[in-house]
């Protein structure tokens, strides 16, 4: 069977997305860095609004890795006050569109006046099944998958669990995304090949797409392009082609 004309294409059911380009987008119009990243929020909204329009349940966003805290640091104390600012405005969107919040990361090494927002924000919105976005703060997946490690040998130290007990799904329970499907599709903006240590786990049989455009010129039609790549790929999860069932049509 072939997908027909008139069928719906496949769409993720969870994408992420690494969002780069900002400062060079300031750069090439001779803006200062923070009018970038202040219009990378803008392109969040559109996003984050275009994932919800279209159904996709799960959508997770690289705001802000551990090595972003090696920035000068009137850049640093910029992006948090963008943070927090961009946090007070969307809440209305993501309680009227039934959107929840979730944050992966080391999020104690965030400025208290961001954490509290972000405490706020995510207890308002606990309650919403409709979507979840995360967002990615002090986060890298080495970081990660190291906590889940200490936070397994402390239960194994405890006698909670024996080594033998250790499997991928016990392993991934310990995860800051337990409970969230791995990611389908990972997306990454500004022409860079790489993952800069997004989701090391989760992402071992995600599809990638990698694309020119700089973040704050992300908006709803590249996302759609990026989704109508995504659904012409065809997902065989280390099975032959035969096994995995048919191509999607091109």
């Amino acid at each position: 069977m072939t997908r027909g004309d008139s069928d719906p294409p496949a769409l993720p059911h969870h994408v992420a997305i690494i969002m780069d380009g900002n400062g060079r987008w300031a750069k090439m119009r001779g803006l200062p860095r923070v009018e970038g990243h202040r219009r990378g929020t803008r392109t969040v909204r559109e996003v984050v609004e275009c994932a919800r329009e279209l159904g996709i349940p799960y959508l997770t966003l690289y705001a802000f890795s551990i090595e972003n805290w090696g920035r000068p640091k009137p850049e640093v104390r910029t992006l948090m006050s963008l943070l927090r600012e961009f946090l007070l405005r969307e809440l209305p969107l993501m309680e009227r569109h039934r959107i929840r919040l979730r944050v992966i990361g080391d999020t104690a090494v965030l400025p208290l006046p961001v954490r509290r927002i972000l405490s706020r924000t995510i207890a308002a919105t606990a309650g919403h099944g409709e979507m979840t976005l995360t967002l990615g703060l002090s986060y890298t997946g080495r970081n990660e998958i190291v906590r889940a490690a200490r936070k397994i040998a402390a239960e194994a130290t405890r006698g909670e669990i024996a080594p033998e007990d250790i499997t991928e799904a016990l392993f991934s329970s310990h995860l800051d995304t337990s409970g969230m499907p791995d990611p389908d599709l990972v997306i990454r903006t500004s022409g860079e090949l790489r993952i800069s240590n997004f989701l090391l786990w989760q992402s071992a049989y995600a599809e990638f797409v990698f694309t020119d455009v700089l973040w704050p010129d992300f908006g709803k039609p590249e996302f759609r392009r990026a989704l109508d790549e995504y659904a012409h790929r065809h997902r065989r999860f280390g099975l032959t082609g035969d096994q995995a069932g048919p191509s999607p049509r091109r």
